[in-house]
């Protein structure tokens, strides 16, 4: 999977079943691993400049057009 593939996917809670935010950066380790996603939190009908970080170890599945993230665990 390629960046640019995760990037167009929505970032839901699946805690709250709310909508988080977009991906707009990634935090890579020296290994190549993805160590978590910088998230652009949404407000209403526009993008804040809130910006929130997912660990990789949150994520709880990649669907076709969302990313399910559990933010407590």
């Amino acid at each position: 999977m390629l960046l640019s593939d995760l990037q167009g996917k929505d970032i839901i809670d699946i805690n709250t079943g709310q909508k988080i935010g977009l991906i707009i950066d990634v935090l890579v380790n020296k290994d190549g691993s993805i160590e978590e996603l910088s998230v652009q939190r949404k407000k209403f009908w526009i993008f804040s400049s809130s910006i929130t970080s997912v660990k990789w170890s949150q994520i709880d599945k990649i669907g076709k057009d969302v990313i399910l993230v559990n933010v407590i665990g």
